[in-house]
């Protein structure tokens, strides 16, 4: 497939400007919505919150829910591109807007990952290639299915199929009663039990696929999750070992290639204990966008994320990476806005901010809420040993935890 580019600064004939849309307002539209005014692309966001983040700095607003038909229409009378910011955005909207304009990533990719199910069966068929595959798993959408769930897939982790993200509707599992009654208690939704492994780490890869194909991305980050939420990305050589960080690369870009893939695609991966030195891959899930774990590409690279996310909708040259310090990245949530007596405050950003090679990116939220992705903070310098102390000094003066599992 091929895509002529659509140039930065160009006007169409009837005098619109080149202008790139998203479908979402939140802080990944509005970091790809600053990354496509810095190459001077007009925006567009389509999404229902009047105050979203990314609807606030773009150049149009588009205020109605995402399956609406007028707000469809206007998006795609307004862009020569449309992307998405989050998987859950209906997969038939982004059909629907892809017969009159390119979208990337399209609807049936975005499809896939909205479903544990589907995704499952993704990576599965594509396991002969990557290379490498999921955990072993069972789907449940029966009271049939949930008595044949083999005994060995115990203890696990019973997922809903849809709308599950940063650790919701995820249940950990020991026995069969206990299985059957936590499918109780998530309404019989349709669900995949996944064996629990021996968990050594979490890593995710960033790669970028545009419409010829042609692919590029980032090295592994390793990332620690606390509560089910990302805590902290290590990024810079030596996170993990080399030749797990290769397999995962190559992993990742075989499941883009696999269906596809045009736009920005992460790839979450767990590291098993398999009696190896390194360890084993298999793969977690997929995320159709740019991805948390990707954010210190902003102040760490010569190319950032959401600049490939620009490049790869709008065909343009698709440029390899360049990752010039290494870089820790700090995840903060809502709790750091409220003090033990559960009061509101702000957070010492003077303290933080004295500190060298910090770099603190705030999401335009109005209301802070525990477990909310309020902002983060990266630290970038010389060398791992400084941004470690660095990061250190930072968790501690805010109170964020996860450093403490770094290798």
């Amino acid at each position: 497939m091929s895509q002529a580019p659509i140039f930065p600064g160009s006007v169409d004939a009837a005098g619109q400007p080149a202008t790139l849309g998203v479908m979402g307002g939140g802080q990944l539209g509005r970091m790809f919505v600053h990354a496509a005014q810095r190459l001077g692309y007009f925006t567009a966001v389509l999404d229902p919150d009047p105050t979203s983040p990314a609807g606030r700095v773009s150049h149009y607003h588009i205020q109605t829910a995402y399956r609406d038909e007028n707000g469809l229409a206007q998006l795609a009378s307004l862009c020569a591109a449309i992307t998405t910011e989050f998987e859950n955005v209906p997969a038939d909207a982004l059909q629907t807007l892809a017969a009159d304009r390119p979208v990337a990533p399209g609807g049936a990719a975005v499809a896939i990952a909205q479903n544990r199910i589907e995704e499952k069966a993704h990576f599965t068929a594509s396991a002969g290639v990557a290379g490498v595959t999921c955990a072993p798993y069972a789907v449940i959408e029966s009271p049939a299915q949930l008595a044949a769930v083999p005994a060995d897939l115990l203890p696990g982790i019973l997922k809903t199929a849809r709308m599950g993200y940063d650790g919701k509707g995820q249940v950990r599992v020991k026995t069969a009663a206990e299985l059957a009654a936590a499918w109780a208690g998530l309404k019989q939704v349709p669900c995949v039990l996944e064996k629990l492994l021996p968990l050594k780490a979490e890593c995710s890869v960033i790669v970028a696929r545009g419409w010829d194909g042609t692919i590029t991305g980032f090295a592994p980050q390793y990332n620690v999750h606390v509560g089910g939420i990302l805590a902290v990305t290590a990024a810079y050589e030596g996170n993990m070992p080399a030749a797990l960080a290769q397999r995962a690369r190559a992993a990742t870009e075989s499941i883009a290639n696999h269906i596809g893939y045009v736009g920005v695609l992460c790839v979450e991966f767990f590291v098993i204990d398999d009696g190896s030195a390194d360890g084993a891959l298999v793969v977690n899930e997929m995320a159709p966008r740019p991805h948390n774990s990707g954010h210190y590409t902003m102040d760490a690279c010569d190319v950032s994320q959401f600049d490939l996310q620009v490049h790869a909708m709008a065909g343009l040259p698709l440029p390899q990476p360049r990752q010039h310090s290494p870089a820790i990245m700090l995840n903060l949530l809502g709790d750091l806005w409220f003090d033990a007596a559960d009061q509101l405050r702000t957070p010492d950003w003077q303290a933080v901010l004295a500190l060298p090679g910090t770099h603190l990116h705030l999401y335009g939220k109005l209301e802070a809420r525990a477990g909310r992705k309020m902002g983060h903070l990266t630290v970038t310098g010389a060398d791992v040993d400084g941004v470690t102390a660095v990061a250190r000094q930072a968790a501690q003066l805010l109170g964020l935890p996860g450093l403490d599992a770094l290798q």
